[in-house]
């Protein structure tokens, strides 16, 4: 089940960015061949990050490794190997990494709001024991709050939590990101992290089936610690070293990519006569 939310979460978020990369002015195919590299790259880095930190336990069962339909996938994985597969897509193709980050980072968010829905229904990625009362005063429908119930035991509903903090988080973004001369072109893709970074490093305390450094610290709060520092320090020297860098909504300045949009314009009109 958890899969079919994924693939969902993945169509909406591609739908979504082609429509805004073609406003943008980037070529038609350059969504698709993103969607075609970074997706099934992004699923298998999900799945090795997830191995690397349990890996005591593949390394005396490695025929599990490649059984992800039993569960263990990590969206910090997906993302940091899906980023750096856009990366490379990016110096491959001479478009601005900033760009075309700032075009996929809204509809990520949305795509981890559908997919959180996958663990709901497998009922996993749970918190800690609450009571169902506790559930009731949060006004859920009674189908979520007996999803809720496994095995005789109600659990804190962390999934709706991370979805309706993504949610949410892509509201605000794309809000902010039509506002004039508000953020910089690379600031939606900061923002992005700053927002997912934040929810996810408390929301990771409320949940069970954390991976864990040692028996002290949770992997998924350290890396949003980090996130959140570094992205922050990157804004702040983004603005201190380029203050003329465009704004978002000023769309397309780099000269490579014009250069790539007359050479196409060209060879269909030589095609054409």
């Amino acid at each position: 089940m958890v899969w079919y939310y994924h693939c969902c979460s993945n169509i909406y978020s591609y739908f979504f960015s082609y429509k805004r990369s073609k406003k943008k002015g980037l070529k038609e195919d350059t969504i698709i061949d993103i969607a075609l590299w970074a997706i099934p790259i992004g699923f298998v880095g999900a799945r090795l990050y997830y191995v690397l930190f349990e890996w005591d336990y593949y390394l005396q069962n490695p025929g599990e490794i490649i059984a992800i339909w039993n569960g263990g996938i990590a969206i910090y994985g997906g993302l940091i190997v899906g980023g750096l597969t856009v990366y490379w897509y990016t110096k491959k193709n001479g478009i601005p990494l900033a760009l075309l980050l700032d075009i996929l980072a809204p509809s990520v968010l949305l795509a981890q709001s559908i997919g959180r829905w996958g663990n709901f229904m497998n009922q996993e990625a749970h918190g800690g024991p609450v009571s169902r009362q506790f559930l009731e005063n949060l006004y859920l429908s009674e189908f979520i709050i007996e999803q809720m119930n496994i095995n005789g035991t109600y659990y804190h509903p962390t999934f709706l939590y991370e979805s309706l903090w993504s949610l949410l988080g892509f509201v605000i973004i794309i809000i902010l990101r039509n506002r004039k001369q508000l953020l910089r072109q690379g600031e939606v893709a900061l923002s992005y992290v700053l927002w997912y970074s934040t929810g996810r490093f408390f929301i990771e305390g409320m949940r069970t089936d954390s991976l864990w450094i040692g028996d002290f610290l949770r992997v998924s709060q350290a890396l949003s610690l980090v996130l959140f520092i570094g992205s922050i320090l990157i804004w702040y020297l983004r603005r201190q070293d380029y203050p003329s860098k465009p704004y978002y909504l000023e769309g397309m300045t780099d000269l490579r990519i014009s250069k790539n949009l007359e050479s196409d314009e060209k060879f269909n009109k030589e095609k054409e006569e």
